[in-house]
């Protein structure tokens, strides 16, 4: 067992410069500093923390321009900021202890000091895979819930649309609407990930979108009759054929738009008379705003994976020095599931 008292080795990934368009490895460097493991004695309201597991999402491309206002901004020479599943090494916060299991933002290192600890929350339930609070128990599964109960507030019968549905925010939402009795169809990006929504996921229907030139055509083909709710991941040509699609008094989940984020001149949309004509309502959200309804999320969510009755799938790398090469893999759809870094064992 480490001793507190003990300064270590702290490996950690930083970014080279602002980083423009999808990230790449050589964005990023490996460097190693030493961190003590004890807390400053005047520090107060803060914890340390040993990182366990470090997540992926498409929400870190859009946070690394020099003007970005967005999220968790990334600066020169300093570690890369994102979710994380961590151990508390040390505390001066009354509410965190030593020992501690907690997931929240942290830094892309080994060990981190966090003074925003409104940011983390503890976790309670350990007979499920601690990886699974950077994914499905984490910001993407209330991302997920979210958007789907609170925004699109599926009914039984209704046909849903989830684009990017492989991801770790689409792979939820798209069983949760299959739990409550709706008939669900997912886009992906292969054939492989397509069999996955449907063997795997058992969404009633899936495509590769990269095998598919008309989008309006395909969404005709899967939904007769309209689409009631769009879990709205991608943005683009894909909104564009759906807002052709949605059934009157349909609703648009705008959880993200991943082809949008890096273009210099962001995609008009020439559909958009549709939301007056079938009085579509279109809602984007951020998940920080519902982070009151995480122990209702967990209620919910934790029977479905202790029955069997939700899957999820996590693309897992070994080791910090991968996480470079893990986020650029996460933007040319190389990833299949929630992209998680095995940091260290518990």
């Amino acid at each position: 067992m480490e001793s507190i008292e003990e300064k270590v080795s702290n490996k950690q990934v930083l970014a080279k410069d602002y980083i423009n368009g999808n990230p790449k490895a050589t964005d990023m460097y490996l460097k190693s500093s030493t961190i003590s493991l004890q807390l400053p004695p005047d520090t107060s309201n803060a914890v340390l923390v040993k990182n366990l597991y470090l997540s992926c999402d498409p929400y870190m491309r859009g946070t690394k321009k020099r003007d970005s206002r967005l999220f968790y901004s990334f600066s020169p020479d300093s570690p890369i900021i994102g979710y994380g599943v961590c151990k508390v090494v040390d505390s001066t916060h009354p509410g965190f202890n030593r020992g501690d299991l907690v997931w929240g933002v942290t830094k892309w290192e080994e060990y981190t000091v966090i003074t925003i600890t409104d940011s983390l929350f503890k976790i309670e339930h350990t007979d499920i895979p601690l990886s699974y609070y950077t994914g499905i128990l984490g910001m993407p599964g209330m991302t997920a819930y979210a958007g789907l109960y609170e925004i699109g507030v599926p009914k039984k019968g209704d046909h849903v649309f989830v684009s990017s549905a492989v991801g770790a925010v689409g792979q939820l939402a798209g069983q949760l609407a299959k739990l409550m009795g709706c008939y669900v169809v997912g886009s992906a990006g292969s054939k492989e990930k397509v069999e996955i929504l449907k063997n795997k996921f058992d969404f009633d229907g899936a495509f590769n979108y990269k095998e598919e030139h008309d989008f309006n055509a395909v969404l005709k083909r899967y939904f007769p009759e309209g689409i009631d709710i769009y879990f709205e991941n991608v943005g683009g040509d894909m909104l564009e054929a759906a807002l052709l699609n949605m059934k009157r008094r349909g609703r648009i989940v705008v959880a993200g738009m991943i082809s949008q984020y890096e273009l210099d001149e962001p995609q008009g949309i020439k559909n958009l008379v549709n939301i007056v004509y079938k009085q579509i309502k279109i809602e984007a959200f951020t998940v920080y705003d519902y982070y009151h309804l995480y122990p209702k999320f967990l209620e919910t969510i934790l029977p479905y994976i202790r029955e069997g009755k939700v899957t999820y799938i996590e693309d897992t790398d070994e080791g910090l020095e991968s996480g470079p090469a893990a986020l650029e893999r996460l933007f040319t759809g190389q990833n299949a599931g929630k992209q998680v870094i095995v940091v260290a064992q518990e």
